[in-house]
């Protein structure tokens, strides 16, 4: 076994490639993990197709959100040859303070797989053991492998960051892959009422069907007086999923007294605070929330596993690796009301 099959990218705006590379050897620290299945988001998007993001070197193996078995524990005291796992979406430096206080996300070295190094869309990939999470037999792979991103994501930025308790209020800003997930996460931590907002008819209606309380068209003359109306007064929790400045502040907006905005959505823009004696006075907090920790996905696999929130309607196509970049272009043009496509190594694998 010297050799496997990866999907490249060589340039943005290129297809990838699907090629023969050398099988990568793990490091002292890592483990080789035989990829089952991989999903696809936004951020490959930005990388192959858009070229707002770029990689540290090309060709590189996209794809960070991985779950597979354990190939080689390579001396690992922990993990043994088999081991169902999901890897984080980055390889962390374990060494830092925020890798020793357990905020895997925030390391000073993180290096994102298929941005600063090769990634999971491949048979095989090696990463630092510390990136492994145990995958619990009743979590089928590909929702093993889409819950690293899209569904640790939210459940970090709703449980870690928006402290979501029992009852409160939530209003979900963008009902793309993340929000979708958002909005299930946040009944499932016992939100008291789910307000969703979006501009497509049919991310609504999606939400609509998970059983959200209310929706809110994005293209209404204005959003945060709509959201308000519908939460009884104002949200005590608002997810921004979208990253443009007036999702932003539509979401501070709709907050009631005391209440927290949490920031998931990435882009250039400079959003605005209400004026200061109104939000001073209200109580009211910005918070930002970036990728998820080791334990926010021990967690999202724990509910999972315990029944308590089911994935099975996120995956919206599965694709062999020699399709890859099929399954890429369909993500960009959006076709099918797609939350989320995977992308599973091996033969006869996929059912597009």
């Amino acid at each position: 076994m010297s050799t496997m099959t990866a999907a490249r990218l060589h340039r943005a705006g290129a297809p990838l490639v699907v090629e023969a590379v050398p099988v990568p050897v793990p490091a002292p620290g890592e483990v080789l993990v035989a990829v089952r299945a991989c999903g696809l988001c936004g951020t490959d998007l930005h990388l192959a197709v858009e070229g707002d993001l770029s990689p540290v070197y090309a060709p590189i193996t996209l794809g960070h959100e991985p779950a597979g078995v354990v190939a080689d524990a390579n001396d690992d005291p922990h993990l043994r040859a088999g081991d169902r796992v999901g890897l984080l979406p980055a390889a962390s430096c374990g060494a830092c303070r925020w890798c020793r206080a357990g905020r895997e996300a925030l390391c000073d070295a993180a290096e994102v797989y298929g941005m600063q190094r090769d990634g999971a869309l491949a048979d095989y990939v090696a990463v630092p053991a510390r990136s492994v999470v145990g995958l619990p037999e009743e979590v089928p792979f590909d929702v093993g492998a889409i819950a690293t991103d899209a569904v640790a994501t939210p459940f970090h930025a709703l449980r870690c960051r928006g402290e979501l308790r029992a009852g409160e209020r939530v209003g979900v800003f963008g009902c793309g892959g993340i929000g979708t997930h958002a909005i299930m996460l946040a009944r499932a931590l016992g939100a008291g009422r789910i307000v969703a907002v979006d501009a497509e008819p049919a991310a609504l209606a999606r939400a609509e069907r998970l059983g959200v309380d209310a929706v809110v068209d994005a293209r209404e003359e204005d959003v945060a007086r709509e959201v308000r109306a519908r939460s009884d007064g104002g949200l005590d929790l608002a997810l921004e999923c979208v990253g443009r400045p007036e999702t932003v502040e539509q979401a501070v907006r709709s907050l009631a007294k005391g209440g927290r905005a949490v920031l998931v959505g990435v882009g250039p823009g400079r959003p605005a605070l209400p004026a200061l004696h109104a939000f001073v006075g209200r109580e009211q907090s910005v918070l930002a929330s970036y990728g998820a920790h080791r334990g926010d996905l021990e967690e999202v696999y724990a509910l999972v596993a315990a029944g308590r929130l089911d994935l099975s309607t996120s995956i919206s196509a599965r694709y062999p690796l020699a399709d890859a970049d099929a399954a890429l272009q369909r993500l960009a043009r959006r076709e099918g009301d797609v939350v989320r496509i995977v992308v599973e190594p091996g033969p006869g694998s996929g059912s597009a």
